[in-house]
């Protein structure tokens, strides 16, 4: 939800090599707003603002309100007064953080390099999926794709060398739209925008530099450094100059060791049928256990989440007998808990797979056993990555891994 300075200059083809590219900024955009429009699909193309009714301050606004000039952190009185025609729509927080949770968790289906940085925008790093997805530009071009068929919002990225650029670009790219920023092309891009679009130049910085006769990152980069640190500080002035270059050594940081990996579906109309139910838990625990194999660890316990019609939510929990990487094993769990759960009359909206108690694969002992034909499943669920590493998720379908001998149907497990 950035309000960063953007250049007109900026928004053009860069150039198509993107060899030295490695780091993606996905930013969701008018994310609050864009959730909303899921809900009321007849407010598209209207002025739509997310915020407190009077007193509140404005948390996202549609497009077409911005339009108008009203922008997040806005007072709501002074959004009103600029866009009196807009819609307003209260926030609804755990609504925002559920469809935040489906879209990170697509993105870590691309890479355990995943740096969420807030609620609606992450960094990854792709140099480790290249051989699988392709190049980073392609991966991108993928990533929007797959954002706006599984969570039905538009998404911008920015493709980059450096964490800076990548921010940059996906904003320059905004709104819905992709910018690859090559590796040759770095500092004339920096050099196109306004010395605002700097990390740590708001509004009081950047008046400040303007009274010096800076207003371009071009004008800032050519300002001797002992110059910016007498007027910026030591601190500030080197960094504001290292960034004017392109100099951003930060790595993608995955914030975290993961404790637990989910997968949420939320179905457009409420289900009651048992066979969508259960394709729909196979999926999410092929997910689950995909995540698992690519991250390297093994998962002890396997939960299940399913909320009704009525927003009533319930989890159920069990451990398996071994740790494990299989989706068969995750699958059999969930199937056993779903199956446990009375369906209300009026249906499931969400069903929703978690494993946890994680240890590394490579740290934890395997126990075999003259019948275990886990060795097997995970060689098929194996090779079924690697179909839908070249082809794409949707490659294998429910129905083609309902088909395979290793799984029994969903109808027969749920009745």
């Amino acid at each position: 939800m950035s309000r960063g300075p953007r250049s007109v200059a900026a928004r053009r083809d860069w150039g198509d090599d993107d060899g030295g590219t490695p780091i993606l900024h996905v930013d969701m955009d008018a994310f609050f707003a864009s959730v909303e429009l899921i809900r009321a699909p007849d407010l598209r193309g209207r002025p739509v603002i997310v915020g407190g009714e009077h007193r509140g301050v404005v948390l996202a606004a549609t497009y077409e309100a911005r339009a108008f000039g009203v922008h997040s952190a806005m007072p709501m009185t002074r959004a009103r007064a600029l866009c009196p025609q807009a819609v307003v729509i209260p926030p609804d927080h755990a609504r925002y953080e559920e469809v935040s949770r489906v879209v990170m968790g697509l993105l870590a289906d691309v890479t355990p390099v995943l740096e969420q940085v807030s609620v609606d925008e992450a960094f990854l790093d792709v140099s480790g999926a290249r051989r699988r997805l392709g190049s980073p530009v392609a991966i991108a071009t993928a990533i929007r794709s797959r954002i706006r068929e599984v969570a039905q919002i538009p998404a911008s990225v920015g493709v980059a060398s450096t964490k800076f650029l990548a921010k940059l670009a996906s904003q320059t790219a905004k709104p819905d739209g992709l910018l690859l920023v090559p590796e040759a092309a770095s500092v004339p891009f920096l050099h196109s925008l306004p010395v605002g679009a700097l990390w740590g130049v708001g509004e009081r910085t950047a008046a400040q530099l303007r009274e010096w006769g800076i207003e371009s990152v071009e004008q800032l980069a050519h300002t001797p450094p002992d110059v910016l640190q007498r007027r910026l500080g030591r601190a500030g002035g080197a960094r504001l100059y290292d960034l004017a270059w392109n100099r951003d050594p930060r790595p993608v940081t995955v914030a975290r060791v993961e404790k637990s990996i989910s997968s949420e579906h939320t179905f457009v109309t409420d289900v009651t049928d048992a066979a969508e139910l259960g394709r729909t838990l196979l999926e999410q625990a092929h997910r689950c256990a995909r995540r698992l194999r690519r991250g390297g660890f093994l998962a002890r316990g396997v939960t299940i989440k399913v909320r009704m019609s009525d927003f009533t939510t319930l989890t159920r929990s069990r451990q398996l007998d071994h740790p494990s990487d299989v989706a068969h094993d995750v699958y059999a769990a969930a199937r056993a808990l779903l199956a446990a759960v009375t369906i209300p009359r009026d249906g499931v909206r969400l069903l929703g797979v978690r494993v946890d108690q994680l240890t590394a694969a490579a740290a934890t002992p395997v126990q075999l056993a003259l019948d275990d034909d886990a060795a097997p499943r995970r060689e098929v669920e194996v090779a079924m990555d690697d179909v839908r590493d070249r082809f794409g998720a949707d490659a294998l379908g429910a129905a083609s891994l309902l088909a395979t001998s290793a799984f029994p149907t969903a109808e027969r497990d749920l009745s």
